[in-house]
């Protein structure tokens, strides 16, 4: 009688899983050996078992058995010899052939300078860590995330899609792609691997007909949309490539740009610049922005990281291209709002040429509840190291009275020694991971 479909659908699913096993003892594995060790180890242990309970056999009426077992026990020992020779050797041998099996599957794992058991101590101790939501764009959500990722595997960068500047500015027109430079960065400093790979990624052709100006990896996440079909895929695909801790989702899939409203220098007039790379090269204060299509929905499953996040980090970055671009998705603020999270705000080092020239501390808060229409931090980081020597028409970002007066503030030295105008990956994570258990209770 012949099988119906499904029971031989199983029965093939069995075997192909079965096959998948049988994979552990092909060659050049390296845990075959280990495994035959420790079979070897039980065998020993269950004849030094069988010395102790020997002597309950010599009583049995079943003679046959006990000649056989004398042989195999070594009687010419004397019996606490032996028990000691076959356990200990087999305890012993048991023990190495785990120790041997669990090196041959860490082996791959294991980093330069630090051993296999605390590999996978730290390991496990990140992926059962906090889950953390980082919103804003450009290299200053890149150097949190590169040390946040130390802390914790449970990482979600939610990156605006609003740039049209440099290579994928040129992508998005040409390509009719969603710009993937952010995402490009965030990608890599989430990597596991930094030393080469995000390296080779992050690479910029500085010549070659077409390809002058291009990252490499904003042409392998647009090459990995038109296979896959969807920008959303590729990122993925792309963060399983770099084997990322975490995961980076646009704020959303709709193709946005950013709107500004700029007074002219020295005037009362004010113009509308279309373009985030304009905004910031056209000289003038900038008055408030906007996204063209106007509230663009969130993409979904950005809404759930934050509604089940428990830290929100807002920032660092620019504060009118990056940051307020993420926060004008139709969506996103409101799922803020609605989040049981700590929300922390990460204020910039120094001022922005083009954004925010003579702002301090105070002034990036007002300008994000003005567009966004409401309160919802619960602690601002500001930086109070200010030795370092700025670029020319930068200054410091200070954490000023009215900053006191409206805001709980932590104040700590944020700065990268060697570029002052840029935060240090390792202070800045610590000093958030800190306060986070402060608020909460100690990670576990």
């Amino acid at each position: 009688m012949k099988r119906p479909p499904e029971d031989r659908s199983r029965l093939s699913r069995v075997i192909l899983k079965i096959l998948t096993e049988m994979r552990w003892f092909a060659p050049g594995v390296g845990y075959k050996r280990w495994l035959v060790l420790t079979i070897i180890g039980a065998m020993l242990m269950g004849l030094g078992l069988a010395l102790i309970i020997l002597q309950f056999y010599r009583n049995t009426t079943n003679t046959d058995i006990i000649p056989i077992l004398e042989v195999l026990s070594l009687r010419i020992l004397a019996r606490p010899i032996r028990v000691l020779l076959f356990g200990g050797l087999g305890l012993a041998l048991i023990l190495t052939g785990i120790w041997g099996a669990n090196r041959a599957l860490l082996k791959p794992f294991e980093r330069s300078g630090r051993t296999a058991i605390d590999t996978l101590q730290s390991y496990r101790r990140r992926e059962r860590g906090m889950r953390v939501v980082v919103i804003g764009g450009g290299h200053g959500l890149a150097a949190l995330l590169r040390g946040i990722k130390e802390y914790t595997h449970n990482i979600t960068a939610i990156v605006t899609v609003a740039d049209d500047g440099g290579s994928s500015g040129n992508l998005r027109r040409e390509m009719g792609v969603l710009p993937p430079g952010d995402i490009r960065n965030c990608l890599a400093a989430l990597s596991s691997d930094e030393a080469l790979l995000s390296q080779i990624f992050q690479y910029r052709f500085k010549s070659g007909v077409g390809l002058e100006g291009h990252s490499l990896g904003n042409l392998f996440i647009t090459a990995l949309g038109e296979i896959t079909g969807s920008f959303e895929e590729a990122v993925a695909e792309s963060g399983r490539v770099l084997a990322i801790y975490g995961q980076v989702l646009p704020s959303t899939l709709t193709n946005v740009h950013l709107v500004g409203d700029l007074q002219k220098p020295d005037s009362q007039e004010v113009m509308q610049v279309y373009g985030e790379s304009e905004i910031t090269e056209t000289p003038g204060n900038i008055l408030r922005v906007w996204l063209d299509p106007a509230a663009p929905p969130a993409y979904p499953p950005t809404v759930g990281a934050i509604l089940n996040a428990d830290l929100i980090i807002l920032g660092p970055g620019s504060l009118y291209t990056s940051l307020l671009p993420n926060l004008l998705v139709e969506g996103l603020a409101e799922a803020m709002d609605a989040s049981r999270a700590q929300k922390f705000f990460v204020c910039n080092l120094a001022t922005q040429q083009g954004e925010t020239e003579g702002f301090n501390a105070s002034d990036h808060l007002q300008v994000i509840e003005r567009h966004i229409g409401r309160h919802m931090f619960d602690l601002v980081i500001c930086n109070r190291n200010f030795k370092g020597k700025l670029g020319q028409e930068v200054d410091w970002v200070v954490a000023d009275q009215a900053l006191h007066e409206n805001y709980k503030v932590y104040e700590a030295d944020l700065v990268d020694d060697l570029y002052p105008w840029r935060h240090d990956s390792q202070k800045l994570a610590k000093v958030l991971v800190n306060l986070f258990e402060e608020r909460t209770g100690p990670l576990e």
